[in-house]
């Protein structure tokens, strides 16, 4: 496998792997059982699967601040984008879009995926109300 198709396996991995952990997870585990569909159709629910397993793993060790953890999950799909890149070269144009589609920064905030910031100051008995989506008031 040449170095190119390595270094994307790297980066689609990670991206993938830390979007377990933000409100586009479920975008990335479908993109990822779709490059599956291609090469091992039999497989691609079992992928999408152990996407949502590693999802938990993720969230976990960011709760308890353990990056290792979320490492070596960065390496395990590393490895299986690597396999799966070799048993089908033309699927690294996909790969590609789909890291590309990711990667692409949000209109605003920070840069985060799911990031929402929100600055208010009230005064003089003025009420400020805040939402990130929805918001339903009742009631003074």
């Amino acid at each position: 496998m040449d170095a190119e198709l390595m270094a994307l396996s790297s980066t689609a991995a990670t991206t993938v792997v830390g979007l377990l952990a933000t409100d586009a997870w479920e975008q990335a585990r479908h993109a990822m059982g779709s490059l599956w569909r291609r090469v091992h159709p039999q497989r691609a629910e079992t992928v999408e699967a152990e996407l949502t397993e590693a999802r938990a793993e993720v969230l976990a060790a960011r709760a308890s601040g353990d990056e290792q953890a979320e490492q070596a999950l960065v390496e395990e799909w590393q490895s299986r984008l690597r396999r799966l890149l070799a048993a089908d070269p033309q699927l690294a144009d996909e790969m590609r879009r789909i890291v590309a589609e990711f990667a692409a920064e949000p209109p605003s905030g920070d840069g985060t995926p799911g990031t929402v910031r929100q600055d208010a100051k009230a005064s003089h008995g003025s009420r400020v109300y805040q939402a990130g989506r929805d918001l339903h008031v009742t009631g003074q």
